[in-house]
């Protein structure tokens, strides 16, 4: 064990003291966690009750990543390696301490005669090696996990929160809807071309007129005009004509499902699956001196989130000129068909993969910064230069803003243009439907019933045919024989 008291030579009222803060955090922390929970219950948000089941999981394994690297640290520390092993692929420029040339000039000695901090390192030392991962650098990468994890379900939640609040405008957008003057600008029987609709001259011009010419507008489309009103109503229209009713004339809340389908995606964004458990390993090896790969680290989430969200809007742009393609004529809201086809691989989830490693990257730059800055310093070997550093911290804010407001609504809303919606989150919005047509169902059967005169309260309840008094007799019939 390193240097310092042991319990045997520790008070018990520090002990106590230190026992109790842990467990009052923890309890405090648990607590916390029920009462969220109980919140989200009160508001019937089943998909983040959902995601914070998940959270919990994800804390479970901490938990147990802790318990296990305190539990190994001891016999981790006694794997021994050579020295020409141990002086491969070092992140920082190898300084010899004084322990080590102490132990490695001087003659075997018995352990007594040897400092406390020094006892570590003669296990392996004795033997002429060098021990894989010491107990504190076991400890320090125990520390790094932890950040990591706190770092990315932050992130996740703050890119939720800002899109949410970038998306609030859709409300007013679906309330009007609703409106006299939305269904007569909408008249299914007034006609126009298509190139003329608000949607056609917005998608529809010379500058699409080639690949190139169309992926270079919609790079630059979503830093100015990433959404627009008549996208979310146009690609609604369609979503309700495939979906649900061909003529698209069903009083149906889009938003709500959209909010509703986010929560869902929430559940897998806020987790660390094992590929981005392997893709942290991955960063951790080549993190060698002279390769600079955290700069590119940093680059790669901002890479990754510009080919997104001109993707996002490609799709929207492909769905306007498929519509001018093949009709030239439209009839009331332009009518554009959802289509798995339209996405990468032909599969609308792979976008929120895509999204999900970018905001871990992200977060996982923001955490090691952290990490560095708090174990070493900012003047230590990972932070040579200071151009980098500032570099590197408006790479990751850039992102965090670029994938807030920009990227992430328009995943929510053009993600739905797929072959199939979700089933969990329609399912809110098909009971809401089915509640207010049974209760019209009801209230035109009490309007019903005064005016036949030749119902009576008795037979209302049992009979479900003209000739109701007569199916009675013949079922008690049945009955008795």
């Amino acid at each position: 064990m390193a240097g310092g008291t042991t319990l045997e030579n520790t008070p018990t009222w520090a002990v106590a003291v230190v026992s109790f803060c842990f467990i009052s955090i923890s309890l405090g922390l648990e607590r916390l966690i029920h009462l969220l929970t109980a919140w989200l219950k009160k508001l019937g948000k089943k998909a983040l009750i959902e995601a914070l089941e998940k959270l919990k999981s994800e804390m479970m394994l901490l938990g147990f990543i802790s318990l296990l690297l305190a539990a190994t640290q001891g016999p981790i520390s006694k794997i021994c390696i050579s020295h020409k092993v141990a002086e491969t692929m070092l992140p920082c420029r190898k300084i010899t301490s004084i322990t080590e040339t102490l132990l490695a000039d001087s003659s075997p000695v018995e352990d007594s005669a040897i400092p406390q901090p020094a006892i570590n390192y003669d296990y392996c030392f004795s033997k002429g090696k060098v021990s894989l991962i010491s107990q504190e650098g076991l400890g320090q990468l125990h520390i790094f996990i932890f950040v990591l994890a706190a770092m990315h379900v932050l992130y996740s939640v703050l890119a939720m929160a800002l899109g949410n609040a970038k998306m609030r405008v859709w409300k007013v957008w679906e309330k009007e809807t609703q409106t006299i003057e939305y269904q007569v600008h909408n008249d299914p029987n007034r006609f126009r071309y298509t190139r003329e609709t608000s949607f056609g001259r917005r998608h529809v011009n010379s500058s699409t007129g080639t690949p190139f010419l169309l992926w270079t507008k919609c790079f630059f489309r979503q830093f100015f005009s990433s959404l627009a009103k008549v996208d979310y109503m146009t690609l609604r229209h369609g979503f309700i004509a495939t979906h649900f009713s061909p003529s698209g004339n069903v009083k149906f809340d889009f938003q709500k499902y959209i909010e509703q389908s986010l929560e869902e995606d929430f559940k897998v964004v806020v987790g660390i699956s094992p590929p981005l458990w392997f893709v942290v390993v991955i960063f951790l090896l080549v993190n060698v001196r002279g390769m600079h790969i955290y700069l590119w680290i940093s680059v790669l989430p901002l890479i990754l989130i510009l080919a997104l969200g001109t993707k996002l809007e490609v799709i929207v742009a492909k769905m306007a000129i498929k519509l001018g393609t093949e009709n030239a004529i439209t009839r009331g809201t332009p009518l554009v068909h959802p289509n798995d086809e339209l996405f990468w691989f032909g599969h609308p989830g792979f976008l929120l993969h895509f999204l999900h490693l970018t905001l871990f990257m992200n977060a996982y730059e923001i955490a090691f910064f952290l990490w560095i800055t708090y174990e070493f310093g900012l003047r230590s070997c990972y932070h040579d230069k200071i151009e980098l550093i500032i570099l590197r911290i408006v790479l990751a804010v850039t992102v965090q803003v670029l994938c807030s407001y920009i990227t992430l609504p328009l995943y929510a809303l053009v993600t739905q243009m797929g072959s199939h919606y979700k089933k969990t989150a329609l399912e809110e919005q098909t009971a809401k439907l089915l509640k207010a047509w049974h209760e019209d169902v009801r209230k035109k059967q009490r309007q019903k019933l005064p005016q036949d005169k030749s119902i009576s309260p008795r037979n209302v309840g049992p009979s479900r045919s003209k000739d109701g008094q007569q199916t009675d007799q013949a079922e008690a019939r049945v009955q008795v024989s």
